[in-house]
């Protein structure tokens, strides 16, 4: 029994791992999918399963362009007013069609490392959810999650806290595959 159990929970895993490699392609609108080459196409409705942008390599930097948003304690959701942020944030993505975008998630020191990692990967899930939701590429914007690990602050007060619980969209030149 306990052989069968330890095969089914292997079985279950690799199966996880596997899956996202099967989504390489996604339908866009027009029901055709992104090239290999890397060829811009049509933003894929909302809702539909996309492919983060690759992290490999470096070059995500900051733009005074894009605004970083606040969430509130222990919390994932957007607001009214980051909406508001998401949204101008978005026309300037959209509007930049030779770039990716990574969108950091950040927290405050409170609460262990783990849990930390695991909240700041939803706020920037959230927030590239919602760019996508807006028309954003999604196969140009990637997520990480930087937990407590890189604080904009580092005093013990709620004013220090409030500001180290953030998602921050990055920009780099988007990379170009060879044609063979």
């Amino acid at each position: 029994m306990k052989t069968l159990l330890s095969f089914a929970l292997v079985a279950a895993l690799a199966a996880a791992c596997v899956a996202p490699q099967s989504r390489k392609k996604a339908a866009g609108k027009d029901g055709k999918t992104a090239s290999a080459d890397g060829a811009e196409a049509a933003p894929l409705p909302p809702g539909a399963e996309v492919t983060e942008a690759s992290l490999r390599g470096s070059g995500f930097e900051a733009d005074l362009a894009i605004k970083a948003v606040h969430f509130d304690y222990d919390s994932a959701q957007l607001s009214e007013e980051t909406l508001a942020a998401l949204k101008e944030n978005a026309a300037i993505l959209k509007s930049r069609k030779g770039q990716e975008f990574l969108v950091a998630g950040h927290c405050d020191d409170r609460g262990t490392v783990a849990y930390n990692l695991a909240l700041g990967q939803k706020r920037a899930r959230e927030v590239r959810d919602y760019y996508i939701r807006l028309g954003v590429d999604g196969r140009r914007v990637a997520t990480i999650s930087y937990g407590k690990e890189l604080p904009e602050c580092s005093e013990p007060t709620e004013e220090c806290w409030a500001k180290n619980r953030r998602a921050v969209t990055g920009v780099r030149a988007k990379a170009r595959t060879a044609v063979k």
